[in-house]
């Protein structure tokens, strides 16, 4: 599908699924190789992230943990600035390996609460991993270790992103047009 329908917006298709798997196996073996004899917990941000999360740790190799997480910023195409934990974290993570599995990374802001919040129960790391990142829209500066993809700072939609909670179930992703 070219063109995309969502609500009261129409988006254009701007990265493939092909694409998108192709930066995501990539990513996946950076992360067996740098993580390898450190059983990691993998911590997706939800909702945004779930695709994302299943497509990279179908790619991962090495013993591994997942839980979940859910932090909310968005009101329809605009980013709030105001961060709600949601869902809290549900494992120990003293002396663990955490690697952040998020969906998009544009100001940064939400990123780094995480990364704080993750912090203060004493990780052995916290790692960042994001599908997309906008680097013209960063406004604080936070690690990302794992980055699949940059795109420009547009409005976006699909691959588990979504538009006041549609348009979450495709394949590609869609740019507003």
């Amino acid at each position: 599908m070219e063109k995309l329908q969502v609500k009261d917006k129409t988006f254009a298709v701007s990265i493939p699924e092909a694409q998108i798997l192709e930066a995501v196996k990539r990513v996946a073996g950076e992360i067996n190789r740098d993580f390898d004899g450190k059983e990691p917990l993998f911590l997706p941000v939800l909702n945004g992230a779930f695709m994302f999360a299943a497509d990279l740790l179908k790619e991962i190799t090495i013993p591994c943990e997942v839980s979940f997480i859910k932090l909310a910023s968005y009101q329809g195409t605009q980013t709030s600035g105001t961060i709600r934990e949601v869902i809290g974290l549900a494992k120990d993570i003293t002396g663990r390996h955490v690697i952040i599995v998020e969906d998009i990374i544009d100001s940064g802001l939400t990123m780094a609460h995480m990364i704080e919040t993750l912090a203060a129960h004493n990780p052995a790391s916290i790692a960042v991993c994001s599908c997309l990142v906008k680097p013209d829209a960063l406004k604080v500066q936070i690690p990302i270790d794992y980055r699949c993809l940059d795109i420009p700072n547009d409005f976006i939609v699909g691959y588990g992103l979504d538009y006041d909670g549609f348009g979450r179930n495709t394949r590609d992703i869609y740019t507003l047009v």
